[in-house]
């Protein structure tokens, strides 16, 4: 019988995991796996999970939003450990799972697991730390980094919503360079997303985003006039907002950033390295499991 390394999160979300863990274990066992439970604590280092796998485990399954993932898929890469991942995305946001067609739900999500042949996609890189879903930088990339775990647990993706609002008064101009071998940028932005997935916080911002096509799409609002934003967020809402003059939009394999601003980096919701960072595509760096 194949063992299944389940490694999950019961802060994630609102706990959802936790009452599923039943039938996480009985849909596997019905598939003829082993499952080999860890539960993530904030005392030990996730890479602890890994310490037991060996030839006989089939994959890693992972319940727990994009962080969680995250931090799973960088101790793998640490590790070197090439075994599919199966995600049951129980987080607040969950937007990796949502451009990889993973269901809400738990039980169809492990259905699909289990049935379903491993699929390669890409990951980005940035330094010397990985992420699967978008690395950011600017304003308001610190928000999910600053925002309770309990206030998201109680009300979810709009707690979010009111960590940005506070930091408005922070509001400024902030200069960058990008370059690359597509597009070079020197100038003030007010927020950069370089994207592997198509959405972030829910919002459906890297439209044209294919997760296997090799390739990273970097996104950079430019420091426009207030009065213009209003009028962009709204482009931005309809999806028009990639061929906005006030948006610089390209795909590239591998760019490179600087900036002398005291602003932090953010991958997937965690605290990212610091400045310059070096951010490239890992084509096809994982198999994902239960994705069509």
């Amino acid at each position: 019988m194949k063992r299944v390394r389940f490694i999950y999160n019961p802060y994630s979300g609102e706990n959802a995991i936790l009452s599923s863990l039943d039938s996480v274990i009985k849909i596997h066992q019905k598939a003829g796996f082993e499952i080999h439970p860890y539960r993530i604590h904030k005392e030990a280092d996730v890479k602890d999970a890994l310490d037991c796998i060996d030839k006989s485990y089939a994959y890693i399954l992972i319940a727990g939003g994009d962080g969680t993932v995250d931090s799973v898929v960088n101790a793998m890469m640490e590790k070197g450990i090439k075994l599919p991942i199966g995600i049951l995305p129980v987080g607040t946001a969950n937007d990796f799972g949502k451009v990889l067609k993973i269901p809400q739900n738990i039980k169809k999500a492990c259905k699909k697991i289990v049935e379903f042949k491993p699929e390669k996609v890409d990951i980005g890189k940035i330094n010397d730390k990985y992420f699967v879903n978008v690395a950011s930088s600017g304003l308001f990339t610190d928000v999910s980094q600053k925002t309770d775990v309990h206030l998201k647990n109680t009300i979810g993706k709009l707690a979010y919503y009111i960590k940005g609002l506070e930091e408005i008064p922070n509001f400024r101009k902030l200069k960058v360079k990008v370059t690359s071998e597509e597009y070079n940028y020197d100038g003030n932005m007010y927020l950069m997303l370089v994207f592997n997935g198509k959405t972030a916080g829910n919002l459906n911002l890297a439209t044209r985003s294919d997760v296997q096509d090799g390739m990273l799409d970097i996104i950079i609002f430019k420091a426009v006039k207030v009065i213009e934003l209003m009028p962009l967020f709204l482009k931005v809402l309809r999806g028009e907002h990639l061929d906005s003059n006030k948006v610089v939009y390209f795909k590239s394999d591998r760019v490179k950033i600087e900036c002398d601003e005291d602003i932090v980096t953010d991958i997937d919701g965690e605290k990212g390295p610091d400045y310059p960072l070096d951010i490239r595509c890992i084509k096809s760096g994982i198999e994902v499991l239960g994705i069509n």
